[in-house]
């Protein structure tokens, strides 16, 4: 046997996997039923929602241009309209500042800040004073995703520069970076691999309680802006804020929200929402707040509601953050400040580079202060020699808030509380009658239930393992179609059973011994795909691994146009109830369903909607959003998050609603 080397073996046993990957494809492929590239259909109707809402903002956009007062009115609507997207903020706890420590220079020195936001939550920062007498403007200086965070060079250098030319600077520490990494071990090691990782954890639990991990930041803004005129070297009245990066998109909220900033200058972040989510998807847990598209609010407009206060864009032409979105958003700001007679104090600055704060940008925004509040436009030359290292810039004994402070309640802790919090509101929501709950439902999960029947298509049949299935197409005006496999006995039926899996149909439909088992009972089976699984799922390729969940694009831009991925699920399950109820030989049967994974959460929904649900059967599905909460670090969960759910319900509070005779939980 000498002839047969190791080599050939190799190449035998590949080609044999080879052959077995094909066939696997090929079984998969015979149960597909669309027949186009159905890995885009949700993320097409998605974008197709958010269009239309832009659109619908262009409209009035376009009419609040048509006088001084219109477009003062316009800016009134954005602000009260961002206040009720932030939702409501954590209670204010006492500053309890300390200088922990303090950096002498020649004309500046740096002082180590800690203060509290809310009760145990510590927010570390710098404070750059110039010498000699006060008060002095003061600018806020906003970090963008660098995990050191205040001690990034550019940061540190762009702080210097206007601290030489007699601006006090704050530098704060957004969570998850630096001193402030908020889910770690006990150790103080960080247990995820990054800061835009940690974001997006804790925005996820954050979303399900109303609130947000941009609110969360923008509350340590303001909180950092109290301590700022708490101090004497500070001329209240001359405040400006400016970032780069992620902390751009943190200035670019903090402008819509504190009136207290008058001078802005966000570096390298202003692009156009519809521009961003149709082309690069979304960003990361803290750049975006959900119902955002819902509210047609573009990422002008949060600069716009800080007209006409002066602003500076600042811009890399070969940015990743995409100029002609940046041009766009600021051909917006030149309409108002054009209306309002104030185009002097609106600026761009455009630089032939990409991201970031670079050299030429934090000159341009040391002159653009100098500008507003010294009444000086001189040239400014930056000359820095070294900078800190983070260690020195430190401002917690241990270089972590989380074991510095024995006390210390991070986000995720500050959300358990947030659940039990609201404790009350639920149970005042339990009490409520059943057609006020679905209407609260319908709301939350934006569903238009109306009585018109779906199209069902009948596109062909596939025999497998010698049971037939007619392939279906369910269509609805307005909604994803639903590819679906369905079994009729050829005797008269006894039941509908209708199978959902997250892991799609074809996994169900394969399985030879599942099906056998319900088709020698004499059911009628329906297998579906629910919108974003099975051929409705999106590309892995298109969702960042940092982001923990295989759905992200998908969900957060659902989330954004006001359409959770759970409720255009559970608009799904409706529509295949509503086939049953319309299909001749199926009508007046027991509809039961089994729902495996994350199907089960809009199959629960379903089934508290209609009555005419007898049976549902969930399979390790989540058994509550409590669970998300108290686990952060979980993957694949944003297909689950309905905003603001846990203020109306917990999931085993509808299950108790429906009943044990109608849902068993296996």
């Amino acid at each position: 046997m000498n002839w047969f080397r190791f080599s050939d073996f190799k190449l035998f046993v590949v080609f044999c996997l080879f052959q077995f990957s094909c066939y696997l494809a090929f079984a998969q492929k015979q149960f597909n039923v669309l027949d186009w590239k159905a890995d885009v259909s949700v993320n097409t109707y998605l974008l197709q929602q958010m269009q239309s809402q832009y659109n619908q903002r262009e409209i009035k956009f376009v009419s609040a241009l048509a006088s001084n007062s219109s477009t003062e009115t316009y800016i009134k609507n954005i602000r009260t309209k961002f206040k009720d997207l932030v939702g409501k903020l954590p209670q204010r706890a006492d500053l309890a500042a300390e200088t922990t420590g303090t950096i002498r220079k020649d004309s500046y020195r740096i002082e180590k800040i800690v203060y509290q936001s809310f009760e145990n939550h510590h927010v570390t920062a710098n404070l750059y004073i110039p010498n000699g007498k006060g008060k002095f403007p003061a600018v806020l200086l906003f970090c963008g995703h660098e995990d050191l965070a205040k001690a990034t060079e550019s940061y540190q250098k762009t702080a210097i520069l206007l601290a030489k030319h007699g601006f006090v600077v704050f530098v704060i520490d957004p969570i998850s970076q630096s001193e402030r990494v908020q889910l770690t071990d006990d150790s103080g090691k960080a247990l995820t691999r990054g800061s835009t990782t940690e974001h997006t954890l804790l925005n996820l639990s954050s979303n399900l309680l109303g609130t947000s991990a941009a609110a969360y930041e923008l509350f340590d803004n303001t909180r950092g802006l109290d301590y700022l005129l708490s101090r004497p070297e500070v001329d209240a009245t001359k405040i400006g804020c400016t970032g780069n990066s992620g902390g751009a998109m943190q200035a670019i909220y903090f402008a819509a929200f504190d009136d207290r900033v008058k001078v802005v200058a966000p570096c390298s972040y202003l692009a156009s929402r519809a521009y961003t989510f149709a082309t690069t998807g979304a960003a990361d847990g803290c750049a975006q707040i959900p119902t955002e598209g819902l509210a047609q609010l573009e990422m002008s407009d949060y600069l716009i509601a800080a007209a006409p206060k002066p602003i500076l864009v600042l811009a890399g032409r070969y940015d990743f953050i995409a100029y002609n979105a940046t041009l766009d958003s600021y051909a917006d700001l030149q309409k108002v400040y054009k209306s309002l007679g104030a185009e002097e104090k609106l600026s761009i600055f455009t630089v032939d580079d990409g991201h970031g704060i670079s050299k030429p940008k934090r000159e341009r925004v040391v002159q653009w202060f100098r500008k507003w509040f010294y009444n000086d436009e001189k040239k400014i030359e930056e000359q820095i020699g070294e900078v800190e290292t983070d260690v020195d810039l430190f401002a917690t004994k241990t270089g972590k808030v989380s074991t510095s402070y024995k006390n210390e309640i991070n986000i995720a802790q500050q959300n358990i509380k947030l659940f039990n919090d609201k404790k009350s509101d639920r149970l005042s929501f339990a009490k409520k009658s059943k057609a006020e709950k679905v209407k609260t439902i319908n709301r939350l999960l934006t569903l238009n239930p109306d009585i018109r029947d779906v199209d069902a298509e009948t596109v062909g049949e596939v025999i497998a393992k010698n049971i037939s299935f007619k392939k279906i197409v369910i269509r609805k005006v307005d909604e994803v179609p639903m590819p679906i496999l369905v079994y009729y006995p050829a005797l008269k039926p006894t039941k509908v059973l209708i199978w959902l899996s997250d892991k799609g149909k074809n996994h169900l439909a394969d399985s030879a011994s599942l099906v056998k088992a319900h088709l020698q009972q004499g059911y009628a089976l329906i297998i579906a795909d629910l919108p974003g699984m099975g051929e409705t799922a999106d590309k892995i390729s298109e969702n960042d691994p940092k982001y923990f969940d295989v759905s992200y694009r998908n969900a957060i831009l659902g989330l954004h146009v006001g359409k959770p991925l759970v409720g255009l699920q559970t608009s799904a399950v409706l529509n295949l109830i509503k086939f049953v109820t319309q299909e001749k030989s199926l009508t007046n049967l027991p509809i039961e369903i089994n729902a495996e994974g994350t199907a089960g959460i809009s199959a629960l929904h379903a089934t508290f909607l209609k009555d005419n649900v007898a049976k549902l059967n969930l399979f390790g599905v989540l058994k509550s959003y409590k669970e998300t909460i108290d686990t952060p670090l979980t993957k694949n969960r944003y297909v689950t998050v309905i905003p603001n759910v846990l203020s109306y319900y917990d999931l085993p509070d509808i299950i108790n609603w429906i009943g044990d005779k109608r849902v068993s939980v296996r």
